[in-house]
């Protein structure tokens, strides 16, 4: 039986080719999705913003303006109100009462009956408090969370291979967490500690995708001393475009199905989750490959140890530019 190929073992897309308009445009992304982030803001879930969400479902689409005139009639204070999921599906914000959870419970109950008495076919299926300093802890940790993850990859990276490297990983994966938050911000999907799990997610899957490529321009750039950089780069990227695109596709398929059949509280993870599978699949291929061409990256940066003088380093470069 014949092993499936989707890619062909001698593939040779000229990648590089395109390092400059993908350059650029993921510059131009990058700032996009900082201005979205800065200008719109996160739709903040009560894990970052603190409060009481009640989620509400109805048998038919929900009418907002009608539903919000029912809920300030409970007298529990402005609430905010926006579908989650569905058109039928409902959450509802609204500020913490003043004093103990007895307090949060009555409010909790009248709000309840209040929508009952209108809505016969109200189906309530959480109810989620957190309070301001919680919140605001939650959203440092997670921050932190997400920048230590980045800065010790890149210190991972350096160690393992050479800076630039390390450069050309950090580059790659402000990129992918850059593009994700600017989809939150422009989608305004709710944005809670699951989003904050599946960005984590994100920078470990493209740092692996990334590490497989650069795995292969070290071995190659030892291999073709007198090979130009270019077509190193795009050589060792096609050797790599089979992995690529065979673990891409796979969890294309299990991200795909958790959208569609996962339901509301998966649903943000989920999306967050394929949205950075294709964004760190274009990074490793179109930014974390061509940036190590613009650092210097050559023959020379992996030469041994007793042939590293200045005289080997110069022969070496002189090679890769096919002067020798």
């Amino acid at each position: 039986m014949r092993l499936l190929k989707l890619i062909p073992d001698n593939t040779n897309f000229k990648f590089l080719k395109w390092r400059n308009i993908a350059l650029w445009g993921s510059i131009a992304m990058i700032v996009a999705s900082i201005a979205l982030v800065a200008i719109r803001g996160l739709n903040f879930g009560v894990d970052f913003a603190g409060g009481l969400m009640i989620e509400v479902r109805f048998d038919q689409p929900a009418q907002l303006d009608d539903l919000r005139r029912t809920v300030s009639a409970a007298g529990a204070g402005e609430g905010s109100l926006q579908t989650f999921g569905d058109p039928n599906t409902v959450s509802i914000r609204m500020p913490l009462p003043e004093g103990d959870d007895a307090a949060v419970q009555k409010i909790v109950q009248t709000v309840q009956d209040t929508i009952r008495a209108e809505h016969a076919d109200a189906q309530f299926r959480r109810v989620e408090t957190v309070s301001g300093k919680v919140s605001a802890e939650l959203i440092r940790d997670g921050a932190l969370a997400i920048f230590f993850a980045m800065i010790g990859i890149s210190i991972y990276i350096w160690f393992r291979f050479e800076w630039q490297f390390g450069v050309g990983a950090l580059f790659a994966l402000i990129h992918d967490v850059a593009l994700t938050l600017g989809f939150f911000a422009l989608t305004q999907l709710e944005f809670n500690l699951n989003i904050v799990a599946a960005i984590l997610t994100i920078v470990g899957y493209s740092l692996n995708d990334t590490v497989v490529v650069y795995d292969r321009i070290r071995e190659n750039l030892r291999k073709y001393r007198k090979m130009g950089i270019e077509e190193v780069l795009d050589l060792s990227v096609n050797e790599t475009l089979s992995r690529t695109i065979v673990t891409s596709v796979a969890m294309v398929l299990a991200l795909g199905t958790l959208v569609l059949f996962g339901g509301s509280v998966l649903f943000g993870f989920s999306i967050a989750m394929l949205l950075g599978i294709f964004i760190g699949t274009y990074s490793s291929i179109f930014i974390g490959a061509p940036i190590l061409m613009w650092m210097g990256v050559g023959p020379h940066s992996f030469l041994p140890a007793d042939a590293s003088g200045p005289d080997a380093r110069t022969k070496a470069q002189n090679e890769a530019q096919g002067q020798v």
